[in-house]
């Protein structure tokens, strides 16, 4: 089957579908600053404007692709005490992330209200709402995690053994005394900081 054919439906006609899983496998090869409609379109075999008659601008294409990142999160088997399904969605959120090549900043440079993405962040609110909190703390301690799990797992796709030098290499001039005594801490452990830092939110609710 050829590039052009794997993108077809049976009516001969390239799906939308189809342009987003192939996105998404430019993404995996090129990573983020790698990816552009023109790398979509030669993937598929087709031109550019083919690409963009499904997805309008390269800005729709990542919001959709980040919609389908979400779609990697499972809802079965989640725990029936509302903070434990929490944590759990929240970590099944972070495995969704990181199961495609710089998927937490494909995430946070978009704000797609698309279905997988509404079917998340509602999921979650029901939780915390369960769980006793207020309209407001349900929605603020539902943003509040999703920017943290956001952040962090951008740092841990980032990570490389460099950055880790040139950070150990500046805090070691004596200037920063606070920082030395606790670099150890400071880039790595992330499944580790990961559950620290979503206690730490999740402690404001009581169980």
């Amino acid at each position: 089957m050829t590039k052009k054919q794997a993108g077809e439906d049976t009516a001969g006609q390239l799906t939308r579908a189809a342009v987003i899983d192939a996105a998404l496998q430019v993404l995996g090869e090129r990573g983020l600053d790698g990816l552009s409609t023109r790398a979509v379109a030669d993937r598929l075999g087709v031109r550019m404007n083919t690409v963009l008659w499904h997805v309008k601008t390269k800005a729709r294409m990542l919001e959709l692709m980040a919609d389908a990142v979400l779609a990697g999160i499972r809802y079965d088997d989640l725990p029936d005490a509302p903070l434990a399904r929490a944590r759990e969605l929240v970590g099944r959120y972070r495995h969704a992330l990181l199961a495609h090549r710089d998927g937490a900043a494909l995430v946070t440079g978009t704000y797609p209200a698309e279905p997988n993405t509404l079917r998340f962040a509602d999921r979650l609110v029901d939780a915390f709402l369960e769980a006793g909190t207020d309209e407001r703390q349900a929605a603020w301690t539902a943003w509040t995690v999703n920017y943290f799990t956001l952040g962090l797992t951008q740092e841990e796709q980032a990570e490389g053994e460099e950055d880790d030098a040139r950070l150990a290499q500046a805090v070691g001039l004596g200037t920063h005394p606070a920082l030395q005594r606790v670099l150890p801490h400071l880039r790595q452990n992330f499944d580790e900081r990961f559950a620290f830092g979503l206690e730490a939110v999740l402690s404001r609710i009581p169980e």
